[in-house]
């Protein structure tokens, strides 16, 4: 009798060891982060210091510059909501096991696709068919760049690492070869502006940032956000792909199409990161121009590490980071702006050292580099 009580549960604890377990997995998450910042808090005030500053004083000062004042905050929010983009790119890569390190480029395809759909779209176009027709053309473009190391590895088992890395400088010199040779306006790269009225300027939506580039396409990444949380965590496809990301043999022996899931998360990587050049051709300037993306896709990879691969770990890493880069700005006065580059440093460094999927995937690089 007393066996058969020990194996029924009892009713009254269940609940509490539930909870106990989603606050080990809690503490485990925020644990890592928490500790980078700190780590990036004690070495910034030593670099200050360095300066002949007070620490205090400097990091008000890039809190008046962000968050303390209109426009600093609607420039927060617009290169966070790009970083949101491309930190969802690189995070369903790597619960996929896949390393998507070409953000960079699908990035700027998708800006380039989103700018060509606008400027074929006649004049007059309402805004509620031009908006949709070209964020389409964006996602599109983005799974274009994608699909090319999403197929080599699904048929070939090609390192994804390489090919995304290579297709970066592919796709930024056959955009630029197009601006230049095709669609160049007054000796500068970048495309004519999308026609007038064929896409309402989305900048106008965010008025009260006062003058900065905040726009309406922070609403699409904070949707893409949440659809990227519901796949992976509320669907099946999204449960093979995490099952593919962390043992894609036990996965394949599950009855799981090990190729299909890294063809379709390439392709939806792809596409977040093309979204993401929405921001600015859509959202900002109403044009694409060479190097509007100039860094933003590898630093989603340290957004991604940040969130820990969740998606609104994402938002609050793309929400740091864009912090630290416009902060960089506020101070520059004071200390040089590279003090900031060496905090992101810092940060990355700290907690991509700390990621499980992180060690697994350079595990497995070092011995397919070893093979």
């Amino acid at each position: 009798m007393s066996l058969i009580n020990e194996a029924i549960p009892d009713p009254a604890v269940a609940p509490l060891s539930r909870l106990s377990s989603r606050v080990g997995r809690a503490t485990a998450a925020l644990l890592p982060p928490l500790t980078a910042l700190l780590i990036a808090a004690v070495v910034g005030d030593l670099l200050i210091l360095s300066f002949g500053q007070s620490p205090a004083a400097v990091f008000k000062l890039l809190l008046e510059g962000t968050w303390g004042n209109a426009y600093g905050f609607g420039q927060v929010i617009y290169k966070a909501t790009t970083l949101t983009f491309t930190g969802l790119a690189v995070a369903i890569g790597i619960r996929a096991g896949l390393f998507n390190i070409g953000a960079e480029g699908q990035l700027a395809m998708g800006g380039f696709c989103a700018a060509l759909v606008g400027l074929l779209l006649p004049v007059g176009t309402p805004a509620v068919v031009a908006i949709p027709l070209c964020l389409a053309g964006a996602a599109l473009g983005g799974a274009s760049v994608a699909s090319v190391p999403g197929v080599l590895k699904a048929r070939f088992g090609a390192s994804e690492v390489i090919v995304t890395i290579m297709l970066n400088f592919i796709t930024l010199a056959f955009l630029n070869w197009l601006i230049a040779t095709k669609l160049n306006v007054a000796e500068s790269l970048h495309t004519p502006e999308i026609n007038a009225g064929a896409v309402a300027r989305l900048s106008s939506v965010i008025d009260a940032f006062r003058g900065s580039a905040a726009n309406f396409v922070l609403l699409v990444a904070l949707a893409a956000a949440g659809y990227v949380g519901w796949y992976l965590f509320r669907t099946r496809a999204g449960y093979d792909l995490r099952a593919v990301g962390l043992q894609p043999e036990a996965a394949e022996y599950g009855g799981v199409k090990v190729g299909s899931v890294w063809l379709r998360a390439m392709l939806m990587s792809g596409a977040l990161a093309g979204l993401g050049g929405t921001n600015y051709v859509l959202g900002y300037k109403q044009y694409y121009e060479e190097g509007f993306a100039a860094g933003a896709g590898f630093l989603g990879i340290a957004v991604a590490l940040v969130g820990r691969n969740h998606p609104a770990g994402v938002v609050v890493a793309a929400l740091l980071f864009a912090t630290l880069s416009q902060g960089g700005l506020a101070v520059n006065a004071v200390v040089p702006k590279q003090m900031v580059d060496v905090l992101t440093a810092v940060v990355i460094i700290a907690v991509a050292t700390s990621v499980p999927e992180v060690q697994r995937l350079l595990r497995s690089t070092v011995r397919g580099g070893a093979k």
